[in-house]
Order: C-alpha cells, then sequence, then structure tokens
C-alpha cells in the first residue's frame, strides 16, 4: 500500500472520529512523522498533499529536512521530542512549531535563538500526564506557573501536549489534558499516535503524530 493512500486512510479516519464528535475534520492537523525515513519515503506524501511533518531528533532532522524544505517551501516542520536548551538556534532555525516545551530553561533559549533569528516558533507545553518519573513534561501541580511564564514570553503559545503512559487505556489521559487546556484557556491539543489517534480526535485532539500507521504496511 503507497503511503498516499494510507493517508488517506488516516484522514478518513480523522474524519469520521471527528463526525462522532460533533467537531470539524479540518480542526485537526495531521502531523506525518517522519522520523528514520528517509526523503524517498517522505516525497510522495508532500506529493500527496502531506504539509506537516514531525521529527523528534535534531540531528537527524538537519541532515535531511534542508533541502527538502528548499524544494518544498510550503511544508511546516515539527519538534516531537525532547529538545536540548543548547540546541535551540538550529531549532529556531528548522522547526515552526516546538511539541515538548516542558522547562524554563528551554523556554529562555528559545525565547533568545527567536529574538537573534527574528522569528519565533509556536510551542506546546508538554504535560506529564501519567506523572512518571522517567517522562519529560511539566508536573500538573506546576503547569499554570509555566503556562504564564509562556504567555508572558515572545513564544506564540500553541497548545498542550501529552503522551499516555504505554501500556494503559489512553483515553482518560487525552480527557485529562482536553480538561487541562480548558481550564486554562488553551485551544490547541497535540495528542494521539499510530494506535490511539482515533480516540485522541474523539477527546479533542487538534493536532495528532502519526507515523507507523503512515508508513508501514
Amino acid at each position: 500500500m503507497n503511503p498516499a493512500f494510507r493517508r488517506q486512510q488516516i484522514l478518513d479516519t480523522i474524519s469520521a472520529a471527528a463526525r462522532t464528535a460533533g467537531r470539524r475534520a479540518d480542526d485537526v492537523k495531521l502531523l506525518a512523522v517522519s522520523k528514520t525515513r528517509g526523503a524517498e519515503a517522505i516525497e510522495p506524501l508532500i506529493e500527496a498533499g502531506q504539509r506537516d511533518f514531525g521529527e523528534s531528533r535534531l540531528q537527524e532532522a538537519e541532515a535531511k529536512w534542508p533541502a527538502l524544505l528548499h524544494r518544498c517551501p510550503h511544508v511546516q516542520l515539527h519538534c516531537i521530542g525532547r529538545l536540548q536548551s543548547n540546541k535551540a538556534e538550529a531549532a529556531v532555525e528548522l522547526f515552526t512549531t516546538v511539541h515538548s516545551l516542558d522547562r524554563r530553561s528551554l523556554l529562555d533559549a528559545l525565547v533568545a535563538a527567536g529574538e537573534k533569528a527574528g522569528k519565533f516558533p509556536s510551542a506546546f507545553v508538554q504535560v506529564n500526564i501519567g506523572e512518571e518519573e522517567q517522562k519529560g513534561g511539566v508536573a500538573l501541580a506546576e503547569l499554570s506557573a509555566f503556562l504564564a511564564e509562556v504567555r508572558s514570553s515572545p513564544l506564540p503559545l500553541a497548545g498542550l501536549m501529552g503522551i499516555p503512559p504505554l501500556g494503559v487505556e489512553p483515553s482518560p489521559y487525552f480527557a485529562l489534558l482536553a480538561k487541562l487546556a480548558r481550564r486554562h484557556d488553551v485551544t490547541g491539543l497535540s495528542m494521539g499516535m499510530s494506535s490511539d489517534y482515533r480516540a485522541a480526535v474523539m477527546l479533542g485532539a487538534t493536532a495528532v503524530r502519526v507515523g507507523t500507521a503512515l508508513f508501514e504496511d
């Protein structure tokens, strides 16, 4: 099955889930997670109309995306992995949106890099919705204060991002993130991956990050 056909299947699933939840399908953005994929796998999706791609490793993205973006300037590249503060300048040059803002040091680094570059990426604040020690994300008790810091910065606040713990039903965690978004007057919700994006859409996702379902049969 070619990537363009898989993409259309996923878009159809997103549309059906959105309708079931009384939402508009246009309010949900599909991010094609292209980590570990080469240009030969990415280009067919761009030709099929895909405009948003997600990468989790800056070094890998730097190796393959500048040439692709030069040929396809309409494509938007999203950073969906943990980002080191000392990589902020490179990230600002490459990414339009960062989905993993979770600490003051990274916020300060992105602001400084944005001021230097004359442009600022929008940012999703990553929330540790499963309260897992090994996972990145702002603690629930610290979210309100951190959102205030982001809002007082020049970075556009895109919304909240969260990843449920592995091996459990994800829907309660998606519902929690949506509740936090409403509580803090945030509209964007980056949540849901290949195995659970339908549930995420039904619970309010505005961006789903899909890789395996796009690129593998």
